[in-house]
C-alpha cells in the first residue's frame, strides 16, 4: 500500500511540473523573480507537501515559527537545516515568509523542467569539482539575493544523512553570514523518518520541524559559529527522534 501511494505522489509531481513549470518559464520574461516565486513555485511546492500529506500520510508540526523574521523584516539571514531527505527541499520554501535561494549542485539545472526553472529563479548553482570558485560564486550571488530581499538556505552536510546519523557540518553557510553580516537560523528536520534518503518510498507519519533562534554572524568567526549551529541541531535531532539514534550503531572514532 505504502508503495501505490508513493507512486501516486511521484505520478501527482511529474503531472503538474510540466504546466507549472512552462507558467513560470514564460511567466519569467514578463515578471519580477519575486512575483514568480509567489505565482508558480510556491504553489507548486505546497502542492508536493499537501499531496504527500493527503495521499501518503506524511504529516509535519513545526516549532519555533516565531524565530522566523516578519515579512516585513528586510534583515540577512542564512538558513542551516538538517538534511536527511528531499521533502524538506519542498517544505521551506513553501511556508518561509521570504523567497529563498539555494545553493544548490549545477547538475540539476539539467533535469528537464524542473532545472529550467530552477535556472529562471536566480539562485546560486555551483561547480562542486571548482571549491575557490565555487566560494566566490556563493559569496558574490548571496549578497547579491540578499540585497533584493531573498534569504539564504544552505544544508551544512552538503548533503542528505542517513536517519540517524551525523553528517560532517562544512562552515561555507557561515562563512557566507560572516561575510554579509547576517544571522543564522539553526533548523533540525525529521524527515528520513518518513522520507529515507535516495528513497521514494513514503512511510506514514508525522515529520518535526525545530526552528532556532536566529544567531548573529556578526563579529564571529565561520568556524566556532558553525560548531554552535551543529550543536544545538543535533542536540535538538536526538530529542525529536531519540528512536533513530537508539537504532543506529555508535559511529566509528576518527583514526
Amino acid at each position: 500500500m505504502n508503495t501505490l501511494r508513493s507512486l501516486l505522489v511521484l505520478l501527482w509531481m511529474v503531472v503538474t511540473v510540466i504546466p507549472f513549470g512552462f507558467a513560470l518559464i514564460v511567466g519569467s520574461v514578463f515578471l519580477r523573480d519575486t512575483r514568480i516565486w509567489w505565482l508558480f513555485a510556491v504553489p507548486w511546492l505546497r502542492g508536493v507537501i499537501v499531496a504527500a500529506r493527503v495521499i501518503a500520510g506524511v504529516k509535519y508540526r513545526v516549532q519555533g515559527m516565531e524565530n522566523l523574521p516578519a515579512a516585513s523584516d528586510m534583515q540577512r539571514i542564512v538558513l542551516c537545516p538538517k538534511h536527511q531527505s528531499t521533502w524538506e527541499t519542498f517544505f521551506f520554501p513553501s511556508m518561509t515568509p521570504h523567497p529563498l535561494a539555494y545553493v544548490f549542485k549545477q547538475e540539476l539545472l539539467y533535469i528537464p523542467v524542473f532545472g529550467w526553472c530552477l535556472a529562471r529563479l536566480k539562485m546560486v548553482h555551483i561547480d562542486r569539482s571548482k571549491r575557490s570558485e565555487a566560494w566566490t560564486r556563493v559569496a558574490a550571488q548571496g549578497r547579491k539575493l540578499m540585497d533584493r530581499g531573498k534569504w539564504v538556505i544552505m544544508f551544512p552536510e552538503g548533503t542528505r544523512t542517513e536517519r540517524g546519523r551525523k553528517g560532517s557540518y562544512k562552515s561555507g553557510a557561515t562563512r557566507l553570514a560572516v561575510a554579509t553580516g547576517a544571522s543564522v537560523i539553526p533548523i533540525a528536520v525529521t524527515s528520513g523518518r518518513c522520507w529515507p534518503r535516495r528513497s521514494f518510498s513514503l512511510v506514514p507519519g508525522t515529520i518535526d520541524v525545530s526552528i532556532g533562534a536566529p544567531i548573529s554572524a556578526v563579529n564571529r568567526r565561520p568556524g566556532e559559529l558553525m560548531d554552535e549551529i551543529e550543536q544545538w541541531i543535533e542536540r535538538e535531532m536526538q530529542r525529536l527522534d531519540p528512536e533513530a539514534y537508539r537504532m543506529q550503531p555508535p559511529e566509528s572514532p576518527a583514526p
